[in-house]
């Protein structure tokens, strides 16, 4: 299964850009872009926005498999995971219903 550092790579190399230049644009480190990519190092809200729009990601490919990411890492070793999760949708649910 994908993650978030993989599609990174996936869509820098589909652009033929080099780590460098993509690292230049959002200005941050390439060596920090390249642990991203690895997965050795999950990226900040900030810098996924900025990837976002770099790559111009109006479906919100990235940010969705950000937070998933995140939403993993946080409960993966959780033998309630599944249950826990559950009850963040209901709740995620109900919070955007009650917006409108």
């Amino acid at each position: 299964m994908k993650n978030v550092g993989e599609l990174l790579r996936e869509l820098r190399e589909k652009e033929g850009l080099l780590l460098r230049e993509v690292a230049a644009a959002i200005n941050i480190d390439p060596a920090l872009l390249s642990k991203i990519e690895r997965c050795d190092r999950l990226p900040t809200k900030g810098q996924i926005n900025d990837l976002s729009q770099f790559y111009k990601d109006n479906g919100n490919l990235i940010k969705i498999f950000y937070l998933s990411d995140k939403l993993y890492y946080e409960v993966k070793d959780e033998d309630i995971a599944i249950e826990a999760l559950k009850l963040a949708e209901e709740k995620v649910n109900f919070t955007n219903n009650n917006k409108k």
